[in-house]
């Protein structure tokens, strides 16, 4: 018995080695148990929260980038932006122009599309 701890008698050598084996059991089952936890948080992270922090932050990024070259107010980067679709429309003018236009041409079609449907199903009503 020891005098320090009365209530904790010193263990026989096969006790020492049969708590051991205990001890022994529980931390590798423990490791094993924290482990499978550790993966699963670090795959539910990886998997379903990255993506949304990653892709929030680049969709954030272009809409402020997009919005600056659209015109619209951007706060402190206004002026820059301005520079920036400038000198954009300045080396690229024939080209902007072109898509423009092409751009209306679609726009035609699509309402001469539309105005052919109307006419055909008011023609039909009447």
């Amino acid at each position: 018995m020891n005098k320090d701890y009365p209530l904790y008698p010193k263990l026989t050598e096969e006790g020492e080695q049969e708590a051991q084996r205990i001890m022994d059991s529980f931390k590798s089952g423990l490791k094993a148990r924290l482990k499978d936890l550790m993966d699963e948080v670090l795959g539910d992270l990886y998997c379903n929260v990255a993506y949304h922090i990653e892709s929030d932050s680049w969709t954030n990024y272009r809409n402020d980038l997009m919005d600056g070259f659209k015109g619209y107010k951007t706060g402190n980067h206004e002026h820059d932006f301005k520079e920036l679709r400038q000198a954009i429309y300045a080396n690229h003018k024939e080209e902007i122009i072109k898509d423009l236009n092409r751009d209306m041409v679609g726009e035609i079609e699509k309402l001469k599309e539309q105005i052919k449907w109307l006419e055909k199903i008011n023609s039909e009503r009447y």
